[in-house]
């Protein structure tokens, strides 16, 4: 029996979960985890796992970095949690800290908890300052699981719950590895397939269009990038309507693209911007941020957003802690720099295995995407499996996406404070991982 095959079968541990845990997505990684530090979680039976994925892609500082630790034994020891009415000075710092990083007029801040909150925030502003209620969003896009963010999440999860809210459209993804559109010379046509989308858009619409809510890289989706222009060309789509371009850079934001928001590379300003995942470090914190037009529009509206941890001082304070960390470390030229020895390592693993389509992404978030034929594009969920399998059994643990019509595609978010030996170490068992398994598949 493998050390593998070992750690997977605490008999006790096991039924417990079969018997008291409630299932609510894939399968569970079959290991009991004990400890996490650094880029690497352990394991109960004494393994040592490099984390790929930063945990749900949050711990972009990496598992219990020592600042964010020191913070949250300070902060909960003198003020962790407080009347939702009332403020305190980590919230106040932490909402003129995130206006100051970025572009003018996005000047105002909302502190939340997850992703699904912030995004269903945003959200209700926009339905609230433009007294309309339609939302328009990408056909593989996540936003969360919460009413108005999983109405406009359509990658997974629609089936089976009843209506959505009333109101939710979907355009095409500008997923140019397939595309759907193309031009005389056989590439990508984006625009015509933006142009053909809002067509439909309009032919829908009652009249009621209220927001556009996307990723700039659509991370659940298998790392898919929109063409440069292409966020330009939707927020003239937005203005031309009337609508509100609300960006969610949950996995994006902060550092991770190699620079400190990814709409930055298209020269874009959102409406409202949504983030959270690498806001915490790992801890529940997310916001809201737009203008000070909007928000005293929605304010003389009655906008209500009043939930039990909304502005904590405690998370609040990691949040500070996370910025004064990637301002001092500049932690974007870090992942910039990193993401091209990264995506480097990618490359070559394309060159040498044929079931690697394509490499995409930006910075330290980049995506593998494995095929049977790279003719063809045909995709096996039975060997991107297989090979996350692998990976784990060698010491790595890596997230794979896998929706109808779209191919195998691993997701790849290694924490910004990872070396280059981690980021080689990771390579290497991928590569051995791939070579291992795909063979079997695509014939060598």
């Amino acid at each position: 029996m493998t050390t593998f095959e070992a750690a997977s079968t605490d008999t006790a541990f096991w039924s417990d979960v079969d018997r008291h845990v409630t299932r609510y997505g894939g399968a569970f990684t079959p290991e009991v985890i004990a400890s996490a530090s650094g880029v690497y979680v352990h394991t109960e039976s004494g393994r040592k796992i490099l984390d790929f994925t930063s945990g749900q892609m949050s711990a972009i500082l990496g598992h219990s970095h020592p600042e964010i630790v020191a913070t949250v034994q300070r902060q909960v020891a003198t003020l962790d949690h407080l009347f939702s009415g009332m403020l305190s000075r980590p919230v106040v710092d932490l909402c003129r800290r995130l206006a100051g990083s970025l572009p003018d007029p996005l000047d105002k801040a909302l502190l939340l908890t997850t992703g699904a909150e912030s995004n269903e925030a945003a959200l209700r502003m926009a339905k609230l300052v433009t007294g309309r209620h339609e939302i328009v969003s990408f056909a593989s896009s996540w936003h969360g699981m919460t009413h108005a963010a999983a109405s406009a999440t359509y990658s997974a999860g629609r089936k089976g719950y009843g209506p959505p809210a009333p109101g939710n459209f979907a355009i095409p993804t500008p997923y140019a590895y397939r595309p759907d559109f193309i031009d005389a010379d056989g590439a990508f046509d984006w625009r015509r397939q933006l142009d053909h989308a809002f067509a439909l858009i309009d032919a829908q619409s009652c009249g009621s269009l209220a927001a556009c809510l996307v990723e700039p890289i659509l991370s659940s989706a298998g790392i898919i990038e929109p063409p440069l222009g292409y966020l330009a060309a939707l927020k003239r789509k937005c203005e031309e309507r009337g609508m509100l371009l609300i960006l969610d850079e949950a996995q994006t934001g902060l550092c991770r693209t190699g620079t400190w928001y990814a709409f930055e590379r298209d020269g874009v300003v959102p409406d409202i911007l949504t983030l959270s995942k690498t806001l915490g470090a790992g801890l529940p914190l997310s916001a809201v941020i737009t203008s000070a037009e909007i928000e005293r529009e929605a304010h003389e509206r009655g906008f209500l957003f009043f939930t039990t941890h909304v502005s904590d001082p405690l998370v609040a304070a990691v949040g500070n802690t996370v910025l004064d960390v990637l301002e001092r470390e500049e932690m974007d030229v870090r992942a910039q720099d990193l993401g091209v020895r990264l995506r480097t390592g990618l490359l070559a693993i394309q060159a040498r295995h044929a079931a690697v389509g394509d490499v995409r992404g930006r910075g330290l978030l980049q995506g593998v995407e494995l095929v049977l034929d790279r003719t063809t594009k045909e995709v096996s969920d039975e060997m991107g499996a297989e090979v996350t399998g692998r990976c784990l059994e060698l010491g790595l643990h890596m997230n794979i996406v896998q929706l109808p019509g779209s191919g195998g595609t691993f997701r790849i978010a290694p924490a910004l404070t990872s070396t280059e030996a981690e980021l080689d170490l990771g390579l290497e068992i991928l590569d051995q991982a791939i070579g291992d398994v795909t063979p079997r598949f695509v014939g060598g």
